[in-house]
């Protein structure tokens, strides 16, 4: 191993340390009530040493949302040849094992959608619109559906999103005391899904 090598992977560790201590620091607070001099000691380094690893404390969210949205995206994929609507159960117990492996990062997800940051909670924000914009095109595609004006197929997509989001919040926390339980999440979560597959059954679109 070179030196050059050596130092990119000591780098590499630190900035590492720096994301996983985020996640650990803001827990519960949300990543605007974190001071980047709490995130740099639960890393090791000093303060001014953040600054070779991330230009501001905006770059070290959006990093984060990108891992988180990667994650997320694994579990998504995993569950994508799964007939949603038959396999809800076996979807979201996927989903409950990849948040089980990715507590604080899905954690960071859900909380910080809606959290102080601004510029983190228009990132996800945005993410989750991809992920709706694909699964609009899956829901095109779909038998008694292909017929359906495009506003009505993102208005479902939305429905699914944000279930999804739901179920995934309540597997960061399942965990606390008083919580409910995952095989509770799971479903109350499948019984939600199929209300919404039944809200599709009845729905008749209106032509243009």
């Amino acid at each position: 191993m070179t030196e050059v090598q050596s130092r990119a992977e000591r780098k590499e560790q630190t900035r590492r340390a720096l994301l996983d201590g985020t996640l650990e620091v803001a827990g519960d607070r949300g990543f605007a009530n974190v001071s980047l001099r709490e995130i740099a000691r639960s890393a090791g380094i000093v303060p001014t040493a953040f600054y070779r690893h991330f230009t501001s404390m905006d770059e070290l969210g959006l990093a984060l949302v990108d891992d988180g949205m990667r994650a997320l995206r694994v579990a998504l994929r995993e569950t994508r040849h799964l007939s949603a609507m038959a396999n809800a159960r076996l979807s979201l117990e996927i989903l409950a094992r990849h948040v089980d492996a990715n507590r604080n990062l899905f954690g960071f997800l859900y909380r910080e959608r809606f959290g102080g940051s601004t510029v983190v909670g228009h990132a996800i924000e945005a993410e989750l619109g991809l992920i709706g914009r694909e699964l609009t095109v899956d829901l095109a595609r779909t038998p008694g559906m292909t017929e359906w004006r495009t506003d009505d197929l993102e208005m479902v997509s939305d429905l699914l999103v944000n279930s999804t989001m739901q179920a995934m919040g309540a597997f960061v926390d399942a965990r606390k005391p008083g919580n409910r339980s995952e095989s509770e999440i799971i479903s109350r979560t499948e019984k939600q899904l199929r209300l919404i597959v039944l809200g599709i059954a009845a729905w008749r679109p209106k032509s243009d």
